[in-house]
């Protein structure tokens, strides 16, 4: 099979994107595998199809790398919003976009008829343990120690955006062992869907910088829902940034700004480029 494909990406969080408007992708949970290899494939962290919807606009499906079904992506939302505006799929600078982590909004910054940044309207974080989900003593699991494997512990705060995410401070991020420790985050017993980890390090008072080890995909290079983790958790702890105010979040691939507002929704701001386009086989064993 012949897949013609967009690939793009937010701040260097790149997936490659695929038109659904008029056809369902057949097995797309084995092709988002096969093509993401960065060896082998197009590259990219995950798939995700562009879809119509009886509830909004348009309806998201991401896939990771591993072939597992994401429920959100805030990078990617953005990207869409790029996608469906300039290849004519709608001429509202507005749009809305079902996701299985609910229906968000989007609202389009133009540059010469091309978008090149994008506003979120992300909902509320989540935090009560159960629905993020993790299994605790505790209704809401903030600022808690985690024990990894009975030697190792790590503070950090659950909250959900859509995707589960466990948020940690720490003083160098750069020299942190971000895999060694994603990996036993993702996979600790506590977390029955896994978990995105975000290490945080405080640059100033509305200043941070983070790398994600995001599940099923590996550390990534951005991640929008866990950016909005992270900008909840350093506001209501006192890390950094207030409420009614965006928060400048350093990514490993570029700058996203988060505003907590006081409605309690999460606002994420942030690029959307285009790679490039092209056409892949799809080998028929993939199908089968």
């Amino acid at each position: 099979m012949k897949l013609k494909f967009t690939k793009m990406h937010g701040c260097g969080n790149d997936y490659v994107y695929v038109d659904c408007m008029h056809n369902e992708l057949p097995h797309p949970n084995e092709i988002s595998q096969y093509i993401s290899h960065r060896r082998f494939g197009i590259g990219s962290d995950g798939l995700i199809c562009i879809c119509p919807s009886d509830k909004a606009d348009f309806r998201m499906r991401m896939f990771n790398a591993d072939a597992s079904e994401g429920k959100m992506c805030g990078n990617g939302t953005r990207c869409i919003a790029k996608y469906v505006y300039e290849k004519g799929l709608t001429n509202k600078t507005t749009i809305t976009l079902e996701t299985l982590g609910g229906i968000k909004i989007i609202e389009m910054a133009l540059k010469d008829n091309k978008v090149v940044k994008a506003t979120v309207d992300m909902g509320e974080p989540i935090i009560q343990a159960k629905l993020v989900p993790m299994t605790c003593k505790a209704d809401v699991f903030q600022d808690m120690v985690l024990d990894l494997d009975g030697k190792t512990q790590l503070k950090g705060t659950a909250v959900s955006m859509g995707n589960p995410h466990f948020v940690t401070f720490v003083d160098d991020v750069e020299h942190y062992d971000i895999e060694g420790i994603g990996k036993i985050v993702e996979h600790h017993p506590a977390f029955p869907e896994r978990v995105n980890v975000e290490f945080v390090e405080i640059l100033g008072p509305n200043e941070v910088k983070f790398r994600v080890w995001e599940r099923g995909s590996g550390e990534t290079w951005a991640c929008g829902t866990g950016a909005c983790a992270l900008a909840y958790t350093c506001v209501v702890l006192g890390k950094a940034g207030k409420r009614g105010q965006y928060l400048t979040v350093q990514a490993k691939g570029g700058t996203l700004e988060v505003n907590y507002e006081k409605n309690n929704h999460l606002f994420l701001r942030g690029p959307a480029a285009l790679s490039f386009e092209g056409e892949i086989d799809i080998p028929e064993e993939i199908l089968k």
